[in-house]
């Protein structure tokens, strides 16, 4: 696990973006209360998702409207209809760590 930033850095419905070991994370601060992490680039087009909208549970692309379900990475809205990679996050005297494995998405 990497820390990435403190959970005050997160608002509530708002999305960080971060380089973690040479990969683009997106965190997320979702409006169910937790933290997620979604590879940074919509599979439909080589878009930033942190320059999205958080809804619910779900990160939308800003270009195009694709829409990502934060706990998967499955496209809940077209154009996208590939899955997005998400990471392990934990929370830890108010600080976020992801987990990048080897073999995920650099």
């Amino acid at each position: 696990m990497i820390r990435v930033c403190s959970t005050e850095d997160v608002p509530k419905g708002s999305v960080v973006s971060a380089d973690i070991g040479g990969t683009q994370v997106a965190i997320v601060h979702a409006e169910d209360n937790n933290f997620y992490a979604i590879y940074d680039e919509c599979s439909h087009e080589q878009i930033a998702l942190s320059e999205g909208e958080v809804d619910g549970c779900t990160l939308e692309c800003w270009l195009h409207g694709s829409r990502f379900d934060l706990r998967t990475g499955e496209p809940t809205g077209l154009p996208a209809t590939e899955t997005v990679p998400v990471y392990p996050v934990e929370i830890h005297d108010g600080d976020i760590y992801v987990e990048i494995s080897n073999g995920e998405r650099q």
